[in-house]
C-alpha cells in the first residue's frame, strides 16, 4: 500500500478522456478513483494495482473485482457468449444502460490477463462479471487502454469497506452504532468526499465528476449505490443453455444483484428469456 498520508492528487473530469489516468495506468502497479453512474470506482489494470485495490478497500478475496469493457467488441473476445446473451448486450448498450453479466471467459480473453491477476478477478468457477456502459468517463478510459495494446482494465466500488465501519463503532461508542450501519449501506454516496480517507489516501488519482454522477441520478435521497448483475452460468461455471423461445428450460439467466435501470433489465430479461431467475444477493 502507498504510505501517502495525505489525500491523492485529485482532478476535475475534463468531459472526455483523462489522459493522465491513463498514462499512470499504463505505468503498472497504479489504483486511480473514477466516477460512474452509481458513484466512484477503484480501477486498476494490473495484478499489483489488484492487490493495492483490496488493501486499501478491506475487502476479501473471494470478493473479485469486475472487468469494465469499453466496446461490445472486446466483450466479445474476452467473453464466452451465446446469440441471445450478445443481444441482451447490444439491447443494454444502444440503450446505454449499465449492465454486468456472470460469464467464462474465452481462451483469447484468458491470454490478456495479466500475470497474477486472475485470482483477482476471477470467482472460484474461473467466470468474471462483465460490464458494460458504466459512464462515460470510465468507459474512454477502458475504450483507450483496450484499442492502444489490449490492456485490461479491472474495478470494484470506492466504497470505505465494513471493517472501516467497524472500526468507526468501536471508536464512537455502542450509542453509535445504528448510525454507522445506516452510514455503511449509503456507499460512497456519488460524491467524491465519499470515498473514505483509506482510499483517498491510497489511491494515485482521483478524478472527481460529482456533477457527472447527479446529472445520471439526480434524487440522491434514493440513488441507486451499484449496477445490476445478470448470471448467465450454472453452479460449473458453465454457459445456461440458450431458450429459442422454448419455456422451462434450466439452469436459467438469474439477476443476482438489483440496481439502476433494474426495472429495465428485467423487461429484457422477460422479452428475451422464457425462463430466468430473480436471486438477488447471490453475486458472489
Amino acid at each position: 500500500m502507498s504510505n501517502r498520508t495525505v489525500p491523492a492528487p485529485t482532478l476535475p473530469w475534463n468531459g472526455d478522456l483523462q489522459h493522465e489516468a491513463v498514462d499512470l495506468l499504463r505505468s503498472g502497479g497504479k489504483i486511480v478513483v473514477s466516477p460512474t453512474k452509481v458513484g466512484y470506482i477503484i480501477v486498476t489494470t494490473d495484478a499489483e494495482g489488484l492487490r493495492r485495490k483490496f488493501e486499501v478497500k478491506n475487502r476479501p478475496l473471494r470478493k473479485p473485482g469486475v472487468v469494465l469493457c469499453g466496446s461490445l467488441d472486446q466483450l466479445v473476445t474476452l467473453a464466452q457468449t451465446t446469440d441471445e446473451i450478445l443481444d441482451f448486450y447490444r439491447a443494454h448498450w444502444r440503450q446505454d444502460v449499465l449492465l454486468g453479466c456472470i460469464l467464462p471467459w474465452t481462451p483469447h480473453g484468458r491470454a490478456h490477463i495479466p500475470p497474477g491477476a486472475a485470482d483477482y478477478v476471477m470467482d472460484e468457477r474461473a467466470t468474471s462479471c462483465f460490464v458494460v456502459r458504466f459512464g462515460i468517463p470510465g468507459e474512454r478510459i477502458a475504450r483507450a487502454l483496450w484499442d492502444a495494446d489490449h490492456t485490461l482494465l479491472f474495478a470494484s466500488s470506492a466504497n470505505p469497506s465494513g471493517q472501516h465501519f467497524q472500526w468507526r463503532c468501536r471508536a464512537l461508542g455502542r450509542g453509535s452504532l445504528a448510525h454507522v450501519a445506516r452510514l455503511s449501506l449509503q456507499g460512497n454516496r456519488g460524491r467524491v468526499d465519499g470515498i473514505g480517507d483509506r482510499i483517498a489516501s491510497g489511491a494515485d488519482l482521483v478524478i472527481e465528476a460529482d456533477d457527472y454522477v447527479r446529472s445520471l441520478q439526480p434524487d440522491t435521497g434514493n440513488r441507486y449505490e451499484q449496477g445490476v448483475m445478470v448470471s448467465f452460468v450454472d453452479d460449473d461455471g458453465e454457459l445456461v443453455p440458450e431458450q429459442h423461445g422454448r419455456r422451462g428450460i434450466h439452469p436459467a439467466p438469474a439477476l443476482i444483484r438489483g440496481g439502476l435501470s433494474q426495472d429495465r433489465i428485467v423487461a429484457a430479461l422477460a422479452a428475451r428469456f422464457p425462463t430466468w431467475d430473480y436471486r438477488h444477493g447471490q453475486y458472489y
